[in-house]
């Protein structure tokens, strides 16, 4: 009998919400992964630029209910692309939270063509015009129980 394997979407999503993990921001952890033909091409968490402080050390930078000092998590997956020259037309992201206004403009302008995301989050009415205009796939990705349980989590957890 053949071992049932976890579907593209999941695994993608799943890699987006362990990159998550390395997240600065003290308000919320979010993590992106950067997709073209079945193969991550970046990855990008929420936080600091590199070398600056981070939140979880000096706390948040806020100006008007956003903190400054926090680069998004499907920015720093772009920014990375441009970093080392991989280019993103074509591809599509997998985000645990659904982008802000200014990514999904970012996002659109780098070519991508499909937003897959875990979580709504403060999803932005003219967002959501620009991804029908523009004609970009939207998918709410579950991870279901089933899922889930197929991680095998219990093959690499030490006995100490």
């Amino acid at each position: 009998m053949a071992k049932k394997r976890i579907p593209w979407d999941q695994y993608f999503m799943l890699q987006a919400v362990l990159i998550s993990t390395r997240s600065t921001c003290n308000r919320l952890s979010v993590g992106a992964s950067l997709v073209r033909d079945k193969r991550i091409i970046a990855g990008g968490y929420n936080g600091s630029v590199a070398g600056d402080a981070h939140c979880t050390d000096d706390g948040c930078y806020m100006v008007d209910g956003h903190c400054l000092r926090t680069i998004h998590a499907e920015m720093n997956a772009i920014l990375q692309c441009a970093k080392f020259g991989e280019p993103t037309d074509g591809a599509e992201i997998y985000v645990t939270d659904f982008p802000c206004l200014q990514c999904t403009k970012m996002l659109l302008q780098a070519g991508i063509v499909k937003i897959n995301y875990l979580r709504n989050y403060n999803n932005d009415d003219y967002a959501m015009h620009l991804i029908k205009l523009k004609q970009i796939a939207l998918q709410q990705v579950e991870l279901d129980q089933q899922t889930l349980s197929m991680l095998p989590f219990n093959t690499y957890l030490s006995d100490k």
